[in-house]
């Protein structure tokens, strides 16, 4: 085939697979099939350290590739996993560090699995649970870090989802204004909480190298659990303020024992809902106690309500799911 100019045109090759945007990302947690639909994906490369080498009298350098390394894989999830995916993260809060194998399914608009990227020994590495505002109505969304010990890529095969579509209705069911702050002792000043920071829970990997494996083991280490930060009303923080001065102030900590100390030490909670009310997962928090009681600026030309940021640290966190039906 010629083209105006009389210039031969290059013959399209017909049996070659067709370009596609990935329109929808699924997720396969070792024998269960479509555990769920996520928002986004990044990260899961494969790369090699190179390995110079120097014969002597010889300036020439000749490089060989060493070992492989594969990169963690973040996801951005919302309300549209299954139970079994969020049961992971339930024994992630509680210390059980539960390896996963599986595959990220990368399909068309079609719901068509046009790539996979299958995983091994996948652990939960970072959770980042995202600001939660009564002002924002848009949907909110976790950011998941697994740390893997490999990586392999495959084409898909062609197949449609067994169960596409349901989990995007769930991905609209958790928005950023529907949550409620609880914190023991101070139910009525949580009241009107309007604001929560973004936080992360890190599980430190440490990386294992053994003689006959090219790749290295991972092995989980210790949680780090992270400050809470959250805003109420000026109109509301006098009982944080006047806690706050009687368990930081120097003179005042010396008048109380150990014990009194560590039995002052409060628990609190976080609850997400669905637009309907129904409750979607709660997290708990133990062992805390306030660290900073930190007022907005002030300002006379300010129209906004006046702001108080109260920060807490805290031992140890739970996770609970709500187990409800994804509609």
């Amino acid at each position: 085939m010629y083209n105006r100019e009389g210039f031969r045109m290059p013959q399209q090759n017909k049996t070659a697979p067709r370009a596609y945007a990935a329109a929808h990302f699924a997720l396969e947690l070792d024998d269960k099939k479509d555990v769920g639909l996520f928002r986004s994906i990044e990260g899961g490369g494969v790369k090699v350290d190179v390995m110079t080498y120097q014969q002597g009298g010889n300036y020439d350098r000749l490089k060989y590739i060493g070992k492989q390394k594969y990169e963690d894989i973040k996801l951005q999830v919302g309300m549209a996993m299954s139970k079994p995916f969020y049961d992971w993260i339930t024994n992630f809060f509680r210390g059980n560090a539960i390896r996963k194998s599986g595959a990220i399914i990368a399909c068309d608009f079609y719901y068509k699995r046009r790539a996979e990227r299958k995983f091994t020994e996948a652990m939960i590495k970072e959770l980042t649970f995202p600001k939660l505002d009564a002002t924002d109505k848009n949907p909110a969304y976790m950011n998941i870090a697994l740390g893997v010990e490999t990586i392999e890529f495959k084409q898909g095969d062609g197949k449609v989802l067994e169960s596409p579509g349901k989990g995007f209705e769930g991905q609209k069911l958790w928005t950023s204004c529907n949550f409620r702050f609880d914190l023991d002792g101070f139910s009525d000043a949580c009241r009107r909480v309007t604001k929560i920071d973004a936080f992360t829970i890190k599980q430190n990997i440490v990386e294992y190298n053994r003689g006959g494996r090219q790749s290295a083991e991972k092995t989980p280490s210790a949680i780090e659990w992270p400050n809470l930060s959250f805003y109420v009303p000026e109109a509301d923080a006098q009982p944080f303020f006047d806690h706050f001065n009687k368990r930081a102030m120097v003179d005042k900590r010396e008048q109380m024992s150990h014990q009194d100390k560590a039995s002052a030490k409060h628990t609190g909670q976080i609850v997400t809902y669905d637009n309907g009310g129904r409750p979607l997962f709660t997290v708990e928090f133990f062992e805390s106690e306030i660290i900073a009681v930190t007022p907005d600026k002030s300002d006379a030309g300010s129209e906004e309500i006046k702001q108080v940021k109260i920060d807490l640290f805290c031992e140890w966190m739970s996770f609970e799911y709500a187990a409800m039906e994804v509609m």
